[in-house]
């Protein structure tokens, strides 16, 4: 190799690498850690936590609808643009409710830690959904934070470091639980977990407000008042299209949310231990990821949004028939670690691409609400199947063909996104959140 093309490579290579170094990306970094660790702690750790406990499979997946919280933050989400804190509110719209909602899921947190599921199922339950309501708060502000902090430029990459945060938040957090319960107890695993919310909230001080964010809107009266909570939802859907860019959000990953959500019962169904579980579910699904979401922003930058979100969807449908082999062929730690490893990198491509669409769509004037809207609508529909139909689909069909059941559900959001990047809705939908500053997300 010449010294010319050495240096070229090696130029290539820090260009790559470079605007994942830049303070908004690294911001977003931070931003995921604390984002991801709540969902661990009311997900696949609290799934384990219970099967360990006895209780039975209805009973275990019906706690997935603790997620539902989440998916109905929109209702809120207007409190976090306008409402303006007492005492914080100095440090800002967005840092102050940065550390109200940091603080709420770290006692929420606590809280489930000293509940016994085995003597009080319902005090679990409860304890389970306030997780979800500080956590679903948490991330309103934090996904403001995040849209507004990054130009349309770094949306790829900011969107890869927050998924790089978010699986360092709740694989990091879901693995410490588990270590920590081997050794000391359920209790003291999720209290050490409870740390995990403070990266966003240290993120918030160190970089103050975001530029792009607006102004709160001042309240005069009630008519203002409701147009305060409405106008974000009546801009999203004044849009061309808006009615099937929103059936695309809520379709798109039900079959994924019914695979994920159902994983820990098939580990636990096929004899894996604890151990096991950390190693292969969180370790090497956690390496795979990070390879997943570094993939997914190369591809991003040199495919454009459009075929490389319509590549992710087709991956992250085809990674639910790894699990179908797995159930199929029984207990194996390379059977685990191949289906594992797929689905994961296929989730962290996909989480990239997606979600930098998703954050696209927004208005700069209404950003936690729209996009509070549009994550809330990304799976809703996955979870109320989950906990209103897995456990019983699975005892009914079994392992195997449920996951093709899980395969053949992801269809229909991919070819709605193709018929959608064909006519050009895609580009006609994309908000100011995709325009304003430097780049264009719409851009091939």
């Amino acid at each position: 190799m010449s010294e010319g093309a050495g240096m070229t490579e090696r130029t290539g290579w820090r260009d790559g690498v470079a605007p994942y170094l830049e303070r908004q990306p690294l911001a977003a970094l931070a931003l995921g850690i604390s984002s991801g660790f709540p969902y661990a702690m009311i997900g696949a750790t609290l799934t384990t936590r219970l099967a360990q406990d006895g209780i039975d499979k209805k009973t275990v997946t019906a706690f997935s609808l603790a997620f539902l919280v989440y998916n109905l933050k929109w209702l809120w989400a207007w409190v976090v643009d306008g409402v303006r804190l007492p005492v914080l509110g100095r440090l800002g719209q967005r840092v102050s409710w940065l550390i109200l909602a940091g603080v709420l899921v770290i006692a929420a947190v606590a809280n489930l830690a000293l509940v016994d599921p085995a003597a009080s199922i319902g005090a679990a339950a409860t304890a389970a959904i306030l997780v979800g309501a500080a956590g679903a708060t948490f991330d309103i502000v934090i996904d403001a934070y995040r849209i507004e902090v990054l130009e349309p430029r770094q949306l790829g990459v900011g969107s890869g470091m927050s998924q790089y945060g978010w699986r360092i938040g709740s694989a990091g957090a879901g693995a410490l639980a588990l270590v920590v319960a081997e050794r000391a107890g359920w209790s003291a695993g999720y209290l050490a977990c409870a740390t995990f919310a403070l990266p966003a909230m240290l993120a918030g001080l160190l970089l103050g407000e975001p530029p792009r964010r607006r102004d709160p809107v001042e309240r005069r009266g009630f008519a203002e008042g409701l147009k305060a909570i409405w106008g974000p939802f009546v801009q999203f859907f004044a849009r061309e299209g808006a009615v099937l860019v929103l059936l695309f959000i809520l379709i798109h990953k039900v079959g994924d949310t019914l695979a994920n959500l159902t994983l820990r019962l098939l580990f636990d169904e096929l004899g894996f231990t604890g151990d096991e579980i950390a190693f292969y579910d969180v370790g090497v699904g956690f390496i795979a990821y990070l390879v997943g979401i570094f993939v997914g922003g190369v591809l991003y930058a040199r495919m454009g949004m459009k075929r490389s979100v319509l590549l992710a969807l087709v991956l992250m449908a085809v990674s639910n028939l790894s699990f179908a082999a797995l159930a199929a062929a029984g207990h194996s730690n390379w059977g685990m670690a191949g289906a594992i490893g797929f689905e994961n990198a296929a989730s962290g491509f996909g989480g990239v691409v997606v979600i930098a669409y998703f954050s696209a769509l927004c208005d700069l004037r209404f950003t936690a609400a729209q996009f509070a809207l549009i994550s809330a609508a990304a799976s809703i529909v996955g979870r109320i199947v989950t906990g209103t139909t897995a456990g019983a689909l699975i005892e009914r069909f079994g392992y195997v063909d449920f996951y093709l059941l899980t395969t053949a559900l992801a269809l229909p959001g991919v070819a709605l996104f193709w018929w959608m990047s064909r006519s050009g809705l895609v580009d006609r939908s994309i908000g100011s959140a995709g325009v304003a500053g430097g780049g264009d997300a719409r851009a091939d």
